[in-house]
């Protein structure tokens, strides 16, 4: 996958969250209580489970260590109350302020398949949006792959739309060719006019991409 370039952004920590999944099966037994919380370094020797989804962009572990290290904020876990990990969300703060393009990027978010359908994907977006609406984000955006229209059409019933198409952004193995990517949107409170979402006539390449 071709990679947007890091930059750094301050910001509070974010402390322990909980919410309730009661009524919910999870592997045959009720759920009571998920915690949301910072992602550690511990983490990244746990949460394989997650990353084995053929659908999810994985990355090496410096790639990570660069999100808990500038974005912390931004890295969110959900936890089991048994301690296993059903899911996260990485992300970042970019863009600039004075052309009201300062916005929160998800760059990767991923659930377990044995803890699909409990509205957790949902429920990490929502805190991500939180995080950007403190940090006075335009927008929140992501890159999904064309083809993967489940993912498409999850975003699409939380609120984002697409911005633009992406050509070749998802590079393949194999010998396959190169995929296409949407660039999706959701507009946050300070873009009272909506004008971030406003959809691109043409396609971009990657290089075009700030």
């Amino acid at each position: 996958m071709k990679k947007k370039h890091l930059r750094p952004a301050g910001g509070a920590t974010l402390s322990p969250l909980v919410f309730s999944s009661v009524g919910l099966k999870v592997t045959g037994q009720q759920a009571e209580m998920t915690t949301l919380r910072p992602f550690t370094c511990d983490d990244l020797f746990k949460f394989n489970n997650i990353n084995l989804d053929p659908l999810t962009e994985t990355y090496g572990i410096p790639f990570y260590l660069q999100y808990l290290a500038h974005w912390p904020e931004y890295f969110i876990v959900a936890e089991a109350p048994g301690g296993e990990l059903m899911g996260y969300i990485m992300g970042k703060a970019e863009g600039s302020v004075a052309r009201e393009e300062w916005h929160g990027h998800v760059t990767a978010l991923s659930v377990a398949p044995e803890f699909r359908r409990l509205g957790l994907a949902a429920k990490l977006m929502e805190m991500l949006e939180e995080i950007s609406e403190r940090k006075g984000g335009f927008f929140v955006d992501l890159f999904v792959r064309v083809s993967n229209q489940v993912a498409v059409n999850m975003y699409k019933r939380l609120g984002y739309s697409v911005y633009r198409t992406v050509i070749e952004y998802y590079s393949a193995s194999n010998g396959e060719p190169d995929e296409d990517a949407y660039d999706m949107r959701k507009a946050l409170s300070r873009d009272t006019e909506k004008k971030s979402i406003i959809p691109l006539p043409h396609p971009v390449r990657p290089e075009d991409i700030e």
